[in-house]
């Protein structure tokens, strides 16, 4: 692996989610990262990835640089050719560069805009780093994807499934803001290679991406979708064919104990952070069903399953 920035860049599905969940039970590398940093660089807010991500290299036995971009430093410059006679003070070719010394892994975090759908796929800012960087670079979440979040995502469902072929159910919730598909987006691809029975159920003009979605059933009708589900993920996300709006606000699709009376007391799972009552209820949240909890716990493996394999491959 030479890099983590979407799913594709893995080499064997099964080893790594096997290899985190080893890590997991007992560390068994922990001086592999000994003399080798990681830097992150954050141009948006986090707690789970962050702090997972920094626990993660340190158990390795990584030492961790984070820097806030948005805070702690200048505007950069992504575009080739541009003059710089406005607010960017450093282009990312000389900066990327720079962090290459520094850091043996550059691992970053870039929101998209939500207003030109473009210019948001074209993953300007990863990109970038992945053209100019000399060391390996992994995607802490973009505008497009959150590939750590879908492994452990694959890492909780495999730990927790009682069947070979669960029926995994992706639900759009509401929400009061514009959200990006990213979590969505690579949550739909990781369970495409999985052996699960997958269904995605959203509100009209809530489809995400054809070219994501590819043949997964989308099912309109959430009670339906509900229906002898095993899992049941709840995410919001604006919409991808009225780019980055919020079409409506659809209460009724809040995600209670009555809507999972359909399922097979089916375990709810969700990135976090999250919106009580309004993504979810309370009753499903403070329940047995809520496995949010456990799920956050795996971001560490997740993590620390990438990192080692980066570590490994560079030697």
């Amino acid at each position: 692996m030479k890099n983590y920035i979407t799913l594709s860049d893995i080499d064997n599905l099964e080893n790594l989610i096997s290899e985190a969940r080893s890590l997991k039970s007992k560390n068994t590398v922990p001086d592999l990262g000994k003399g080798k940093t990681l830097g992150m660089l954050f141009f948006n807010s986090s707690l789970r990835t962050r702090l997972s991500t920094e626990k993660a290299a340190k158990l390795l036995g990584m030492e961790v640089m984070t820097m806030n971009v948005d805070k702690d430093g200048w505007t950069l410059e992504f575009e080739d050719g541009a003059v710089m006679n406005s607010d960017k003070a450093e282009h990312i070719k000389e900066a990327a560069a720079v962090l290459s010394q520094y850091c043996d892994i550059i691992a970053v975090r870039a929101f998209p805009g939500l207003k030109n759908k473009e210019k948001d796929e074209s993953e300007q800012v990863l990109n970038s780093f992945k053209k100019y960087a000399s060391v390996p670079v992994i995607n802490l979440e973009s505008a497009t994807g959150h590939p750590l979040q879908a492994l452990t995502d694959a890492i909780t469902i495999q730990e927790l499934k009682k069947k070979d072929k669960p029926k995994i159910v992706l639900s759009w919730a509401p929400h009061p803001k514009a959200l990006p598909q990213s979590v969505p987006n690579s949550f739909t691809e990781m369970m495409q290679k999985l052996d699960v029975e997958f269904v995605i159920t959203n509100p009209e003009g809530y489809d995400l991406n054809p070219e994501i979605r590819k043949e997964t059933r989308v099912e309109h009708d959430q009670e339906k979708a509900f229906e002898n589900a095993d899992f049941i993920y709840v995410k919001n996300w604006s919409s991808y064919e009225n780019y980055g709006q919020v079409l409506n606000v659809e209460k009724n699709w809040t995600v209670n104990q009555k809507k999972l009376e359909p399922s097979n007391n089916a375990k709810v799972m969700h990135c976090l952070p999250v919106r009580r009552n309004m993504v979810i209820a309370d009753d499903v949240l403070d329940s047995e069903n809520s496995i949010v909890i456990h799920q956050a716990n795996n971001r560490t493996f997740a993590a620390q399953a990438v990192l080692k394999q980066l570590l490994k491959d560079e030697d």
